[in-house]
């Protein structure tokens, strides 16, 4: 079993997500697939096809969210290690390359959003910092290359 790191907020995110998957869109799925019966023949029945397809992802969802709630983690701000950095906290690094700083909060893989700067622990970049302490340089690599970062700063 794989455990899925959420906050709180996470946590409640894909609760709702969840519920409105199994009230609203397999609801209105079981709908489409009954319209589409009326349709005639099954086997020529291109709405219906695509409707059981439509069927078949919404109850992959609903089991991986499930799964992920089944086996959540939930990350407390205050159990977390300020002295080096761990799923939940921010950190502020210095880019040697860019001459720049950038700053990544690193939460569960299911709550990762690069382009806004939330990273996974399992995504290169958040793996490589896991376990650093401040002042530390770690040496990332990427599909790009290598990359360098200090560690300027880690906050909850």
């Amino acid at each position: 079993m794989e455990k899925h790191y959420l906050t709180l907020e996470g946590k409640k995110q894909l609760e709702e997500k969840l519920a409105y998957f199994k009230s609203v869109k397999r609801p209105e799925n079981v709908k489409r697939i009954g319209v589409a019966r009326e349709f005639g023949d099954l086997s020529e029945n291109s709405e219906y096809d695509a409707a059981k397809d439509e069927q078949a992802q919404i109850e992959a969802e609903i089991a991986e969210m499930e799964d992920i709630l089944l086996n959540a983690e939930i990350i407390d701000p205050k159990k977390i290690n300020h002295d080096v950095v761990s799923v939940g906290c921010k950190v502020k690094l210095y880019d040697e390359e860019f001459d720049e700083e950038v700053e990544y909060r690193i939460t569960g893989s299911s709550e990762s959003d690069p382009r806004n700067g939330v990273i996974s622990n399992v995504s290169p970049v958040g793996k490589s910092l896991i376990g650093h302490r401040k002042g530390e340089t770690i040496t990332v690599q990427t599909p790009s290359g290598a990359v360098s970062y200090k560690i300027v700063s880690i906050v909850v």
